[in-house]
């Protein structure tokens, strides 16, 4: 319900003050006095374009100041997922892994973008640069990784998932799908991967659909990327055989190819 009342005021010109207010009223009823928020843009994203972003984090950061908050907002790309995990259990361990500096060199970059950018504003660091240096000592020493065990401890989560992400639920089928041209990738829709990831199980269609926590994708290849054929473009983490197949087709057409070089998209616009 809440999916159709968006669109409609979407339609109707209404969405950005119904969720500027739905999540400032959230931030600063909890306190925080400095806040960073991350705006999406893109195919996968309410935002579709910069216009929209931009007239929404306008609208943000006027409540923000309005109530005596420090407000900044990042306009990131949201056209391509970010990362590779798409699906419950598999983001979590990659938010485990680049917490042990690994995980994708994206999304890696877009952590400490954010971390750096906060460090500034909760004056722990002169400025992006510096911030920047401490998140990567954070992760490099351990104390990041520490911090996460401490807020799933104290949010009353098992630790012992973190500690060994092995335990975390497998999906019965994994299937790589591999390309079936050689070309560059134009585009990897991440509106069409996340509706396949809804179809799969690993979000609701409904209010009442129960949620696989173990169903998903990796998406193996950005865009601008060549690629050549017979290499894997993603992989497929499903427990049903139709649901496999249905997720194999619409992640296949969120995949634009093009024989000529096609420019990466940024992580931030602005």
């Amino acid at each position: 319900m809440a999916t159709v009342c968006l669109a409609r005021c979407y339609r109707n010109g209404a969405i950005h003050p119904l969720i500027a207010s739905s999540i400032m009223s959230k931030k600063i009823a909890a306190g925080a006095q400095a806040i960073l928020l991350d705006v999406k843009v893109g195919l996968g994203a309410f935002m579709e374009n910069l216009d929209e972003a931009r007239a929404l984090s306008k609208l943000m950061i006027d409540i923000g100041n309005l109530a005596g908050r420090q407000v900044v907002t990042l306009l990131s790309d949201m056209n391509q997922p970010l990362g590779e995990a798409v699906g419950n259990a598999l983001e979590v361990v990659e938010a485990v892994e680049t917490l042990h500096g690994g995980g994708p060199v994206d999304f890696r970059e877009h952590c400490l973008h954010v971390s750096a950018q906060m460090l500034v504003m909760g004056r722990r660091a002169p400025n992006p640069e510096a911030g920047r240096q401490i998140a990567q000592v954070a992760i490099s020493s351990g104390a990041a990784f520490e911090k996460f065990r401490v807020l799933v401890g104290a949010q009353s989560g098992d630790v012992s998932y973190v500690d060994d992400p092995q335990k975390f639920p497998k999906a019965k089928f994994i299937e790589i799908v591999k390309a079936d041209r050689s070309g560059y990738l134009a585009q990897v829709h991440a509106r069409l991967i996340g509706e396949a990831a809804v179809a799969l199980g690993a979000g609701r269609a409904r209010k009442g659909d129960s949620v696989d926590h173990a169903v998903g994708f990796l998406i193996h290849q950005k865009v601008g990327d060549y690629i050549e054929q017979n290499q894997p473009l993603f992989t497929i983490h499903a427990n049903e055989d139709a649901k496999l197949v249905e997720a194999r087709l619409g992640v296949r057409e969120a995949f634009g190819w093009s024989d000529d070089p096609v420019p990466a998209l940024p992580l931030f616009y602005k």
